[in-house]
Order: structure tokens, then sequence, then C-alpha cells
């Protein structure tokens, strides 16, 4: 048998079908409009684009949630696969900006340091002993080089060894035995 019988499906083989392509949406070309963001149930969040298609547990990120917290929000998939960016959240709408709001804040909760009781250093790990906005608590940062991060001259964010996150919004606010102590281990 030929290749031309076999591609027009004559004898044994069957008949080649034709590549459809699927069109997939790109981030940078997906409009505001066109996204209807939801729970259904209540607790699942959900994603429509209008005319395309629609995505369940959907996880909502920060592309730089250090430099630009408010600007630059993704929109990924059950996969992580990233659905659209918004670069900023201008032109939201209310119920959108609220679900929106509601999942940062619950992925990037950050408690703030109002006073250090105290901290000590072994072995490159530090052991701290604070008063947040939310109470006391204790915590554990190892490789401080790595997760206390200066986000300014007098803003600095600490992650724990769970990824909890810790901040101290302006270094200079705190009483001098807090500051004394800062210093001593970063």
């Amino acid at each position: 048998m030929s290749e031309q019988d076999a591609a027009e499906g004559n004898g044994k083989f069957p008949k080649k079908h034709a590549v459809t392509p699927i069109t997939v949406t790109h981030p940078e070309d997906v409009d505001l409009s066109t996204i209807k963001l939801f729970r259904e149930p209540a607790w699942m969040l959900r994603l429509t684009l209008e005319g395309d298609r629609s995505y369940t547990r959907i996880k909502i990120v920060r592309a730089a949630p250090l430099s630009h917290p408010q600007d630059y929000i993704c929109l990924l998939d059950a996969k992580d696969e990233e659905i659209c960016m918004l670069p900023d959240l201008k032109g939201v709408d209310d119920q959108m900006r609220q679900i929106i709001d509601e999942e940062l804040d619950r992925r990037y909760l950050t408690s703030t340091i109002e006073s250090i009781k105290s901290v000590r250093n072994e072995f490159g790990t530090s052991y701290w002993e604070v008063e947040t906005n939310r109470g006391e608590r204790e915590f554990v940062v190892q490789n401080a080089a790595e997760n206390a991060q200066w986000l300014g001259e007098h803003r600095l964010l600490l992650v724990d060894v769970d990824g909890n996150r810790f901040e101290i919004p302006d270094l200079k606010q705190l009483d001098s035995k807090s500051m004394a102590l800062v210093e001593m281990v970063l």
C-alpha cells in the first residue's frame, strides 16, 4: 500500500486526521470585562473567561509581593499555570476586588511586630519571642541572610521555618531594647 493510500484511508490504514489547533488565551490578551471571579460552592474559587472557558480551584498570587504588592496579580489554575495577570486592580468591580483582597490576605498573612521580648541565635538559627498585632508569638528563623529581607531602609520582613511572615514596618518605631535585639541578630 502506498503512502497516498494510507493518507486517504484506503486499505488497512485509517485515514489521517487533520490537526485542529487549540486556541490559547495568553495572559496579555485577556480583557478585564470578560473575567468573572466567584465562589461556587461557597468555598471554591472559580473563574470564567466570557466566550472562552471556566476554571475551578483558582489561586490568586502576587507576582511581586514585596516590591509591588498591589500590582501584577496573577490568576492561576489548579495546576499553578497562569491564566492571566492583572497589572493593577483599576477597573476591577467591587465583588471581584473583595474576592481578590480576601484571597491575597489569606495567602500573604503577615503579623506586624510591635516589640521584641527576646532573640537568641544558635548556629545560624534565631529564636524570637515577640509581641505582634495578633498577640504574643514565638518563632524560629533559619539562616537570617535568606529569610530576613529589607524592604526599605527601615522596613524588615522575617519568614519563619513554617513560612509565616512577620514584618517590622519601621525599625525606628521600636523601643530601644527591641532595636538592639534586631541589630544583634542581623
